[in-house]
């Protein structure tokens, strides 16, 4: 499960990102809510946690932001403001739940945990046609075989199961897997696509990573 975490505080927001990376989350900290919700926006999280008063944007504008654009990310804000008129406004932002500082970190990973469930975030696989993809142990499954994948193939075809039939472009999947400030170029999103498509083909899988030209890549199911 992939977390966001949006907080101007560094010291509090990287020791909340070692907190959740020992639980096994893959987190992530950014320090301001204009570079959060760019991050955000990337629609790659499972879960975002995030301060209220932060730099260029707040917690509330970012929270207003994504959900105009229908996105269903859980967000937990993390704020010293606990009156509750503050609690109301967080709420009537976007958010799901509003957990005041300072905190137990045992209460915060309670409501981590009730916020991935609620959203079904704690579901073990995604499955497209006759094929599961393990969100545990980063296997390709189909029937009694199956085949594991490398961190960068596994964020690929996660992100390609996700999106289906809709069209995603080599951009889109350089920034989403990659990472913004990376050195990597579109050749690379290609070289991974080829290496899923042996692996898919290796465990008769019925389905296809198909390129559009100009539009990206999109998945079918061949009968």
């Amino acid at each position: 499960m992939k977390i966001l975490i949006i907080e101007d505080e560094k010291m509090l927001a990287d020791s909340l990102k070692t907190l959740l990376s020992s639980r096994g989350y893959e987190a992530e900290a950014v320090y301001d809510g204009e570079t959060g919700l760019s991050y955000a926006e990337l629609n790659i999280y499972d879960l975002i946690i995030m301060d209220v008063m932060m730099p260029y944007l707040s917690g509330y504008m970012v929270a207003q932001a994504l959900r105009k654009k229908h996105d269903p990310v859980p967000i937990l804000m993390l704020t010293a403001r606990a009156s509750i008129d503050d609690r109301i406004q967080g709420l009537d932002s976007g958010a799901d739940y509003y957990l005041t500082k300072p905190f137990d970190n045992r209460e915060l990973l309670a409501c981590v945990n009730a916020l991935l469930r609620r959203q079904g975030g704690q579901v073990n696989e995604m499955a497209y046609g006759n094929t599961a993809l393990d969100l545990e142990s980063g296997k390709l499954i189909c029937g009694e075989k199956d085949i594991r994948l490398s961190a960068r193939e596994f964020d690929v075809m996660r992100i390609l199961m996700k999106s289906g039939e809709s069209n995603i472009s080599k951009e889109a999947l350089l920034t989403k897997v990659w990472g913004y400030d990376t050195n990597a170029v579109e050749n690379h999103v290609e070289v991974y696509v080829g290496f899923l498509r042996k692996k898919l083909t290796s465990i008769g899988s019925d389905i296809r990573i198909e390129a559009v030209r100009r539009l990206g890549y999109h998945l079918e199911v061949c009968s």
